[in-house]
């Protein structure tokens, strides 16, 4: 049997899962359902993409780059959360905990560089159509995904490392999952470091590629507004995909932030669970959803495909 000082030193609890009796059992088997389907559609358009060579473009390859983060940022939840709904104790070992705020915070701030990147694609793509091949070159699109993951690895790797070499006085964790503000608060020492470091961090991979975005979409805006209806209506069968998927991930992102910053008590934990289980379970199943069955480039090679699957089911 474990003392107290053992749990402290080795191990978080996550204070908001409570007992539920036989009902964590229809919990968990909504959860894993949910985990699935997010596996499975986010491979259907990995897999379509990568196998249709007329899909071969940069807009694709960002989309299914942002379906490989999406898979990327589950696996970093998921698993944990679905042992968390049927354990009693809901006990994480620090570096478990560790690691698992790595991948999340890596994982959205990914998804907001590469949303930034495909909004730069957009912005050549309807303002500058006859530079875009000799902008958005195979070259200059490997690059952007190149920065798109680095610059998040480095970066929240460095605020994950300072949080590690912090002396720790508590281990109760107000959520369902590690975030990395509250284990500093736990901290027995000065954090001073830490709360100059991550509001730099948070600007550089949450409010820069935010201001980013809204300026290329004002530019597009200002261009289809000269253009004829028609140019319009394909501008935004497009853009509003990526519009609505990178509103969704800013609310989030804000959403975890403003949580975080808040002491527990002054929560209802219901709104905590709440917005932490959106910031979780929304973005990784927007993506194939709104690319999948609203752009017709995807949505009929996947079409196409299930026809050929089903013909060579009867041969």
């Amino acid at each position: 049997m474990m003392n107290n000082s053992s749990l402290n030193s080795f191990y978080f609890q996550f204070t908001l899962f409570s007992d539920y009796g036989p009902l964590r059992y229809l919990f968990f088997c909504l959860s894993l359902l949910l985990y699935v389907t997010i596996i499975s559609a986010n491979v259907v358009i990995i897999l379509t993409v990568s196998l249709e060579k007329s899909l071969h473009q940069p807009m694709y390859i960002f989309i299914c780059c942002l379906s490989v983060n999406a898979l990327y940022g589950s696996a970093g939840f998921y698993p944990r959360f679905l042992m968390d709904i049927l354990s009693d104790t809901h006990l994480i070992s620090r570096p478990s905990c560790f690691i698992q705020i790595y991948v999340l915070y890596t994982y959205v701030a990914c998804e907001l560089s590469l949303l930034s990147i495909m909004a730069y694609d957009r912005f050549v793509a309807i303002c500058q159509p006859l530079h875009y091949h000799s902008k958005m070159t195979l070259r200059t699109v490997m690059q952007l995904l190149t920065f798109a993951w680095l610059y998040p690895a480095s970066a929240i790797g460095l605020c994950v490392y300072l949080t590690v070499s912090l002396p720790l006085c508590g281990n109760k964790l107000h959520g369902l999952f590690c975030t990395n503000w509250p284990v500093v608060q736990l901290s027995c020492v000065d954090t001073t470091l830490n709360s100059i470091l991550y509001p730099f961090i948070s600007l550089t991979t949450i409010f820069i590629p935010l201001f980013f975005v809204l300026y290329t979409y004002l530019r597009i805006l200002l261009v289809c507004k000269r253009n004829s209806s028609e140019f319009r209506g394909k501008a935004l069968q497009t853009c509003l995909p990526h519009i609505v998927t990178f509103v969704n991930y800013t609310l989030s992102a804000f959403c975890h932030l403003l949580l975080s910053r808040f002491k527990a008590d002054d929560v209802n934990p219901f709104v905590i669970v709440v917005l932490s289980l959106e910031c979780a379970i929304v973005p990784p199943i927007n993506n194939p959803l709104l690319y999948g069955l609203n752009l017709p480039q995807i949505r009929g090679v996947i079409f196409s495909l299930k026809i050929r699957k089903m013909f060579l089911l009867h041969v």
